[in-house]
C-alpha cells in the first residue's frame, strides 16, 4: 500500500506531501486541485503500462488520465524546471521520479526522465499492478465494441466504467476474491450475484442479466427495472471493489453522483469494508453522506480509525499569490472528527444555525 506521495512542481503544488491510509478521503471546494492527487498516481501507472516510466518519461495523455501538454503539468510557481513524484510504500519501498520540463517543448505530451531513484521491487507494488482502477467522475457504461485486450489481458473496467458489461460477462461467474465482502443476501459468492446483491442496497429487487454475441464482441447489460444514471454511475464502483484482491488500489472520483442520501451512506460503508479487507481506496468526494458512512463503519468497529486518512484542500492567498493548503482532520474510534475547518462538510450545520434563528419580519 501507498504510505505517502510528494508532489513537486506539479500543477497547483510546488511541494506537497500527502499521507495515505487504507482509506483516504480527499475533499474541498471545486478547483482546489484534489484531482491532481489522483492524476499523479494514474500518470505513473499509465506511463508504466506503456513501458515509458522505466527509462523514457511520463506519459501525460493515456487511457486513464489526460493532462494536456507539458506546459499544463508544470506548477506556475515552480522555481525549478521539473515535475516530480516521490512515493513511499508501507514496506518502506521508495520510488522517486523527476521529469524535465523543457520550455522549448511546451507542447510535448511526454516529459523526459531527468532523475530517477527506485528500489528494486518498486514495480511490484500496487500502483503498477493489474489491480489498479481509476474511476473518473463522468462514468458511462457501454455495451458493445469493447477491446478484448483491455478486459482479458489487463482485466480493466475502464476509467469511465466503459468495460463494465464485458467485465461482468467475462468474470461474473467467478467467486469474488475477498469472501468477507460477500453480501448476506446474495444467491452465491460469484461476482455477478454479489454485484446484484450490493446494488440491491441502493435499488431493491434489482436484477442484472448479461447477454453476449461473441462473434461481434457485443454484450448487452439488462436490468430488471428501469434505472436512473445513479445506478449506472455506481455499478462500475461496486464491480471494481468486489472484483479486487487484497493489495489492489482503487481511485474513485465522486462516488456519490446520482445517488440518494441513504445510498451514499451505504456506499461509504462498503468503501470502508473494502479498505478493512486490504484494498486501498482513495476517494475524492463532496458528499457528507459518504463521509458519514465511513464514520459509521469506524464507530461499528468495521474499520480502525488509524486506517482512515482525511485531507481537506483549501485555497488561500499569500502575498498576492494563490496556493492550496491541505488540512488533515483525524477520526477517532467513535467516528468523531477532531476538527472541522471552514468548508469541511459543514454546510448543513451552517444552514441549521440560520434556520434556528427567528425569521426576519
Amino acid at each position: 500500500m501507498i504510505n505517502s506521495l510528494r508532489l513537486l512542481n506539479f500543477k497547483a503544488f510546488e511541494n506537497q506531501l500527502l499521507n495515505f491510509k487504507s482509506l483516504t478521503v480527499l475533499s474541498g471546494y471545486n478547483s482546489t486541485s484534489k484531482s491532481c492527487v489522483l492524476q499523479a498516481l494514474s500518470l505513473l501507472h499509465q506511463s508504466y503500462q506503456q513501458g515509458l516510466l522505466q527509462n523514457t518519461g511520463l506519459l501525460l495523455n493515456g487511457n486513464l488520465v489526460n493532462i494536456g501538454r507539458a506546459r499544463d503539468a508544470l506548477c506556475e510557481n515552480a522555481k525549478e524546471d521539473y515535475v516530480g513524484f516521490e512515493l513511499i510504500f508501507k514496506n518502506d519501498t521508495k520510488g522517486i521520479w523527476h521529469f524535465n520540463y523543457n520550455s522549448l517543448e511546451r507542447e510535448a505530451d511526454v516529459l523526459e526522465i531527468g532523475f530517477k531513484s527506485v528500489d528494486a521491487d518498486i514495480y511490484q507494488s500496487s500502483i503498477f499492478s493489474r489491480e489498479f482502477h481509476h474511476l473518473q467522475s463522468e462514468r458511462a457504461i457501454t455495451t458493445s465494441g469493447i477491446l478484448n485486450y483491455q478486459r482479458q489481458q489487463l482485466k480493466q473496467i475502464g476509467a469511465l466504467g466503459e468495460y463494465t458489461a464485458h467485465f461482468l460477462y467475462t468474470y461474473g461467474s467467478q467467486p469474488i476474491p475477498i469472501a468477507q465482502l460477500s453480501h448476506p443476501q446474495a444467491k452465491s459468492i460469484n461476482l455477478i450475484d454479489q454485484v446484484e446483491a450490493w446494488l440491491g442496497e441502493i435499488s431493491s429487487s434489482l436484477r442484472i442479466q448479461v447477454n453476449a454475441n461473441l462473434d461481434i464482441d457485443w454484450v448487452n447489460l439488462k436490468f430488471s427495472d428501469n434505472v436512473g444514471y445513479g445506478i449506472t454511475y455506481v455499478l462500475p464502483i461496486i464491480v471494481a471493489i468486489l472484483a479486487s484482491s487484497p493489495g489492489a488500489l482503487i481511485l474513485i472520483e465522486h462516488p456519490e453522483t446520482g445517488l440518494h442520501l441513504q445510498a451514499q451512506t451505504k456506499l461509504g460503508k462498503l468503501l470502508a469494508l473494502a479498505a478493512n479487507c486490504g484494498v486501498q481506496v482513495v476517494v475524492e468526494t463532496h458528499s457528507d453522506q459518504i463521509l458519514n458512512g465511513i464514520r459509521l463503519a469506524v464507530h461499528d468497529g468495521k474499520l480502525e480509525p488509524e486506517d482512515v486518512q482525511l485531507h481537506y484542500f483549501q485555497r488561500q492567498e499569500q502575498q498576492g499569490q494563490a496556493s492550496i493548503k491541505v488540512v488533515s482532520p483525524r477520526i477517532d474510534k467513535d467516528g468523531r472528527i477532531d476538527r472541522w475547518p471552514d468548508g469541511f462538510f459543514d454546510e448543513w450545520d451552517n444552514s441549521l444555525t440560520v434556520l434556528l434563528e427567528p425569521a426576519k419580519s
